[in-house]
Formats: C-alpha cells, sequence, structure tokens
C-alpha cells in the first residue's frame, strides 16, 4: 500500500456483474453515495452527487473518458474528478481495485 493510500481504507462495492458495460451504478459507502462506472474495461468511482445541483452522477452517460451529468450535462472525468469545462472544480475521486471479481474503493479513514 502506498503512503497516499495508507489514510485510506479498502471498502468492498459491489462485484463487477453489478455495473452494466459503460454505465454507473451507486452504492452507499461510509455515510455517502459513491457511483462506480465501467468504461472501456475500467472501474472508476466518483462522488454520486454533482456538485452543481447535486444530480446522481450514475444515472449519467459515459463518452470519452468522462461522465455527464443527467440534469445539465456537466462533464466529469472518469480518471480524477475534474470538471471538464472549468478544471479547478472537482468532484471526489476514489482509487479502484477490482479483486476476484469484486470491486473496492478506497476511502478516507476519519
Amino acid at each position: 500500500m502506498s503512503e497516499e493510500t495508507s489514510k485510506f481504507e479498502w471498502v468492498k462495492v459491489a462485484k463487477i456483474e453489478d455495473i452494466p458495460k459503460n454505465e454507473g451504478r451507486a452504492f452507499p459507502v461510509a455515510d455517502r453515495m459513491i457511483a462506480i462506472f465501467e468504461s472501456e474495461g475500467q472501474y472508476h468511482a466518483l462522488d454520486d452527487f454533482c456538485p452543481h445541483q447535486g444530480a446522481s452522477l450514475s444515472a449519467g452517460w459515459i463518452h470519452d473518458g468522462c461522465v455527464a451529468c443527467p440534469w445539465h450535462a456537466w462533464r466529469f472525468a472518469l480518471s480524477d474528478g475534474t470538471w471538464m469545462d472549468n478544471p479547478k472544480v472537482k468532484t471526489d475521486h476514489f482509487e479502484v481495485q477490482v479483486r476476484d471479481g469484486e470491486i473496492f474503493v478506497a476511502v478516507p479513514i476519519l
């Protein structure tokens, strides 16, 4: 475990079959909702709530490595949560690991 993730706990969130190809699903993790996305065989995790007006990002559509908010089409990079129209704005991003068909995310230890 790297120094960066030493203040995190790996939490099992879902099984890979729970996430349809090129879609997202939201799961409760450590008192928040985290959206897990499958895109081009990779899994990504972001805070599920759009920072604009709180829409569920897991209900958005995936295109070119981004998820678009279903309400106002704000696009966030799956790789790090950056808002594509203003890189100074981000939504929380979580490191993901897949182990034996199960998806784990690194959540901060409070």
